[in-house]
């Protein structure tokens, strides 16, 4: 194998490719990536058996098309690290050389007969924007467990439909919802799939900048593909029941705060700092007034801190306490300037969306119970 090809693709096609691999892979190999050189491209492969990937990048000069597999963090690392010149890779026995102007790195190669195929890439469902596909991730992402204890609540469950895309994930403290429109292909529309919500916000990430992005679904369901501008990627589904979170949401609200969002944001940020030391277990209270909200952090004699930020209300005053990081995080998912917050009481959760939003983004928030 010997090719030429531009540093800045090379390097951006290295790191999406690697960013999947295993940090303690079962196999060696699995922490390399695949280079197969035909003859007016290179592609990278990667794969842990659970998530393959796939990206193909123009070459300009192929002096011998081949395989082999390297180091996929340590060819990233490189590849990141070199000047804006051509990149010449040469496979000399078993050793992967390359140069670019005066630099020079020897890699070892690993076996390329130990490398898994890859899967093919299922029958697509439908197709929506990367942009939009990536944005929705982020949202609902937020709300998935940090812990394996239960892989279910690690999980975002995609439910398709004829006209859109739901989007929700649960760690049962809050829940996060988003649908997007997408265009459907017609096929197995009433499908609904649970992925690993790390796993496909790492897929779906990258392909941000990419106008149409084509979701693919195989017949038994265990199988999801994601593909568009010469990159693709395959990951198993979780094979977990997933709660019906849809019947959390409440069908009415006593009370309904609005305010402006990038202010909520910075006094929640401000309050907080007296709660950073406290540890698990702290919250912020929100005293909500007609005109004012009171937001109040620490008592007693630890540090405290007050704010109120102006607010408009319809219905009662009512007092509710939150996990601050939580709420941060919910906050900062809305994609509009008016925030609203939808509660009925102090024990039960509320829900945060944006007014001046035409997306569907809805993030529910268990309160943390007040003394007395």
């Amino acid at each position: 194998m010997k090719l030429t090809l531009e540093r800045d693709g090379l390097a951006e096609a290295v790191a999406w490719a690697a960013r999947t691999l295993p940090a303690r892979p079962t196999n060696p190999v699995l922490a390399g990536v695949l280079l197969s050189a035909s003859e007016e491209s290179l592609t990278l492969s990667s794969s842990d058996h659970a998530v393959s990937s796939q990206v193909a990048i123009p070459a300009e000069e192929v002096g011998e098309p081949g395989r082999s597999v390297v180091s996929g963090r340590l060819l990233a690392d490189i590849a990141k690290a070199l000047p804006p010149r051509p990149v010449t890779l040469n496979l000399e026995g078993t050793r992967l050389v390359v140069t670019c102007g005066r630099s020079v790195f020897t890699l070892p190669t690993l076996p390329v007969a130990e490398y898994p195929v890859l899967p093919d890439l299922p029958p697509t469902l439908g197709s929506c924007s990367g942009s939009t596909l990536a944005e929705a991730v982020a949202q609902v992402v937020i709300a998935t467990s940090r812990e394996d204890t239960v892989p279910m609540l690690t999980g975002i469950r995609l439910e398709f439909d004829a006209d859109a895309i739901t989007l929700s994930a649960t760690d049962r403290y809050r829940m996060a919802m988003r649908r997007l429109e997408w265009q459907s292909t017609g096929r197995d529309t009433a499908a609904h799939v649970l992925v690993r919500g790390k796993t496909l916000s790492d897929l779906v990430r990258p392909l941000a900048g990419v106008d149409v992005v084509q979701l693919a679904l195989d017949d038994s369901r265990s199988l999801i593909g994601i593909s568009g501008a010469a990159r693709r990627s395959t990951t198993a589904v979780l094979d977990a029941d997933f709660p019906d979170v849809k019947r959390l949401l409440p069908k009415e609200s006593s009370s309904v705060v609005e305010l402006p969002t990038a202010a909520l944001i910075d006094a929640v940020k401000r309050v907080k700092l007296v709660l950073d030391r406290v540890g698990s277990g702290a919250s912020i209270l929100l005293d909500c007034g007609r005109e004012e909200m009171l937001l109040r952090a620490g008592a007693g004699e630890d540090a405290s801190a007050t704010e109120t930020i102006e607010c408009s209300m319809s219905g009662d005053p009512i007092k509710i306490a939150f996990n601050p990081e939580y709420l941060l995080e919910g906050l900062s998912a809305l994609t509009g300037t008016i925030a609203r917050l939808a509660m009925t009481e102090s024990r039960k959760p509320a829900v945060i969306s944006a007014v001046d939003d035409d997306i569907q983004y809805q993030y529910l928030l268990m309160p943390i119970r007040l003394p007395g």
